[in-house]
């Protein structure tokens, strides 16, 4: 029957990952990019919380959909190509294209370049995530933000007429 077949669209097993891993993996994803985004939106940069938030939500959701298409392959099929190193270039070259619109020069000065960087980190973090490295996703977040922080207050300590890149 037609509803039968709809359901099971949504309802069919993951062939590669249990369905509790990726959402795991899926939330952790969101919650590490998150915590680089809070800090964005805290100091008021042009992309915050919820861009971040996308950002690694989207890398590790194309991880797992690599994986996934990787499962479908059968041995001696050699109809499909499996390169998981052509993911992470492909969402390296996408989040750099939207970090790049975070970034204004103007009057000698660029700003949002920090901020970019941050989007193409959040981007990194997904993908660890969705690659299932959860302890290196996390601990890159956790350097990320002592950084931020710590450079923050290095240049309030000397006095800086103005913030390196924002």
């Amino acid at each position: 029957m037609f509803s039968d077949s709809i359901i099971a669209e949504f309802t069919g097993a993951f062939s590669a990952i249990p369905a509790e891993v990726a959402a795991l993996r899926l939330v952790a994803a969101m919650i590490l990019g998150g915590m680089i985004g809070w800090e964005r939106e805290m100091h008021d940069k042009p992309a915050g919380l919820r861009t971040h938030m996308m950002i690694a939500l989207a890398a590790c959701l194309f991880t797992l959909l690599a994986f996934e298409l990787m499962a479908l392959v059968t041995e001696g099929d050699e109809r499909m190509r499996v390169d998981p190193l052509r993911l992470i270039e492909a969402v390296t070259a996408g989040v750099a294209f939207l970090a790049a619109g975070t970034i204004i020069t103007g009057r000698g000065k660029v700003h949002g370049l920090t901020t970019g960087a941050g989007m193409w980190f959040a981007g990194a973090v997904g993908v660890a995530c969705g690659t299932g490295r959860l302890p290196l996703a996390g601990l890159a977040a956790l350097i990320a933000l002592v950084v931020l922080w710590l450079m923050r207050k290095l240049v309030a300590a000397l006095g800086a007429s103005s913030a390196p890149d924002g």
